[in-house]
């Protein structure tokens, strides 16, 4: 009976791909006898004007997509118990992943493809905020003298170390398709408004010691420096070139996006430990961090240029490296204060 049954199914099975083989054939030849009756200089205008509609497509959309949203003053809903460091972060990922067009993984069809700054700026807002949710999920959200990790603290740290490259499509991974990047960043919100949800209702810890503090300046500062370090590499091995410099403005935005979310983030961590600013009497020394801070993000030149340091052409990277120093080394100061 079974073997009957598995028959009348191949039966079944082969009839259905041979109509469908059959239908296949009656339209490409449909298909086949009316491109014969399409003329010549049709042709011919088809094949100038996809190019230039193509053309005339990705430069309208280029300058919708094209976003450097680099304004200090972002407004959090932070529940009222909750954390403002948590809920900015949280601001900033819908704000780039899903209220802004995410432009890092976008294919060759789509305008922000043909774009560099947008999807460096980006990938350098989302690098810090992925460094930062890891000392969010080991230090500051975990009680002390435990071991346990807040569970969706853990799982926001790892949506946001996705790299921010991945499309559907992801052929170094999988010949099938797969999740993008944003769609990994749009669950790490769900995960931090719940972890704040929690906090604002007593069940999970935002610890506010000012030994946590500390830890989180110095891996900012870490950060910073390795920043800093690569702008001396480049500087030194591209600096007042004869050629046009193309990657220089890839260098610029990256690291001008990772300071701006990084300016954000001390903004709202000074909230959150105002106290421990306060009772530690470094509130001046802190403001003054957050304005150098302030002026590495706005740097906005209308073209990045990487001329020599002491030439006649500007040197863009070299004055976000001044200001990078300079608040690495404020922040340096702050943490010895703490450490006292």
């Amino acid at each position: 009976m079974a073997r009957e049954i598995w028959l009348w199914i191949k039966e079944r099975f082969f009839a259905l791909m041979t109509r469908i083989a059959t239908g296949l054939r009656v339209v490409w030849r449909w298909f086949g006898g009316w491109l014969q009756t399409v003329s010549a200089s049709t042709w011919r205008r088809v094949t100038v004007a996809l190019p230039l509609l193509f053309i005339v497509y990705l430069l309208i959309g280029m300058m919708l997509v094209h976003r450097i949203d680099d304004d200090l003053l972002v407004s959090s809903a932070a529940p009222a118990g909750g954390s403002e460091t948590v809920a900015v972060v949280s601001k900033l990922v819908r704000r780039e992943a899903d209220q802004h067009n995410w432009t890092p993984n976008d294919p060759v069809f789509l305008p922000g493809w043909w774009l560099d700054n947008t999807p460096n700026f980006q990938k350098g807002i989302m690098g810090a905020l992925s460094r930062f949710s890891f000392e969010l999920r080991d230090q500051l959200g975990r009680r002390r003298g435990s071991s346990s990790i807040d569970t969706n603290l853990e799982k926001a740290a790892s949506n946001l170390s996705i790299e921010p490259e991945r499309w559907i499509m992801d052929f170094g991974t999988s010949w099938l398709p797969t999740r993008p990047s944003d769609a990994y960043f749009r669950e790490a919100l769900t995960q931090l408004d719940a972890y704040n949800a929690e906090l604002a209702a007593g069940q999970s810890v935002f610890d506010v010691r000012s030994d946590n503090l500390l830890a989180t300046l110095e891996r900012i500062a870490l950060d910073l420096g390795a920043s800093s370090a690569a702008l001396d590499r480049y500087i030194t091995d591209n600096a007042g070139g004869v050629l046009p410099d193309f990657g220089a403005d890839d260098l610029f935005y990256q690291i001008k996006g990772q300071v701006y979310a990084y300016t954000v983030l001390l903004t709202a961590i000074r909230k959150d430990f105002s106290k421990v600013i306060e009772n530690r009497e470094i509130a001046a020394l802190y403001d003054e961090l957050l304005r150098s801070m302030s002026a590495a993000a706005t740097l906005d030149p209308l073209l990045v240029s990487n001329g020599a340091v002491d030439g006649v052409i500007a040197n863009h990277l070299s004055m976000q490296g001044f200001y990078l120093l300079r608040a690495r080394t404020q922040l340096k100061e702050v943490s010895n204060i703490l450490l006292k």
